[in-house]
C-alpha cells in the first residue's frame, strides 16, 4: 500500500510522522512535493494530490477520508479510529469536516504548485 502526502505541510508532516512511527512494513509513505512520478503512479495532477490524501491499495486508489481509513485499518495502534469513524453517519459527518479542513489546508500549501 502506498500513501501519498504533503510532507511540505507542517500540519500534514505531524500527522504522518505520528503513523510512521508505528513503521508498518506493508506502508510505503510517497511524499508528493514535486513528484512527477506520483501523480503518474495513480493518475491524478499535482493540483488533485495537493488537495486531498490518497492511498493506493493494489490497483485501487482511495483519497480523502477513505483514504485514511484504510491507513488507520493498517495500523494497529489507530485501528480504534478505522472502527468507529466508518460507521455510515459517523463517517458522512467526518468525510464532510475532513474536506472542510483539507480544503484549507490546500489552500494555505498551492503556493507549491507547479501551476
Amino acid at each position: 500500500m502506498k500513501v501519498y502526502f504533503n510532507n511540505s505541510c507542517k500540519i500534514c508532516k505531524a500527522e504522518i510522522d505520528l503513523y510512521k512511527k508505528e513503521k508498518i512494513q506493508e506502508i510505503d509513505w510517497i511524499d508528493i512535493t514535486d513528484n512527477s512520478l506520483a501523480e503518474k503512479e495513480i493518475s491524478r495532477t499535482d493540483k488533485e494530490l495537493l488537495r486531498r490524501l490518497h492511498v493506493k491499495d493494489g490497483e485501487k486508489v482511495l483519497q480523502g477520508a477513505e483514504a485514511f481509513l484504510l491507513v488507520w485499518k493498517k495500523i494497529p495502534k489507530y485501528r480504534f479510529l478505522y472502527n468507529f469513524l466508518r460507521l455510515p453517519i459517523i463517517f458522512s459527518l467526518f468525510s464532510a469536516v475532513y474536506e472542510i479542513v483539507a480544503f484549507f489546508l490546500y489552500i494555505k500549501n498551492r503556493k507549491q504548485l507547479k501551476n
